[in-house]
């Protein structure tokens, strides 16, 4: 009953190191917003550290920017172009009862 024991191989996957999303030139200011778009949502809002592979560092600086496009209005703070179509129109019947006075 005893198992055989086999020596536990490691898997040598390769993998490729991401580049990260700010290069060293980038400069992270409220003015760039070719830079500072990339890094919000579709409704506006900011995207997690995770999600932009950023340091802190980085992260703390995008969100102060973006914080202050907003204030300046060169973002909006939400973006509600979000356009609900209906294939069919729903419309309400209303049905007016007419009370027998008899």
């Amino acid at each position: 009953m005893d198992k055989p024991k086999r020596p536990f191989i490691k898997s040598k996957r390769s993998f490729r190191r991401r580049l990260p999303p700010i290069g060293s030139g980038d400069r992270i200011d409220y003015r760039n917003m070719s830079l500072i778009s990339r890094f919000i949502s579709e409704q506006g809002k900011i995207l997690s550290r995770r999600v932009n592979r950023l340091t802190l560092k980085q992260q703390r600086l995008i969100t102060i920017a973006i914080k202050q496009a907003r204030i300046l209005s060169l973002l909006p703070f939400l973006n509600n172009e979000k356009q609900f179509e209906r294939t069919e129109s729903t419309t309400r019947t209303t049905s007016f009862r007419t009370k027998n006075k008899y």
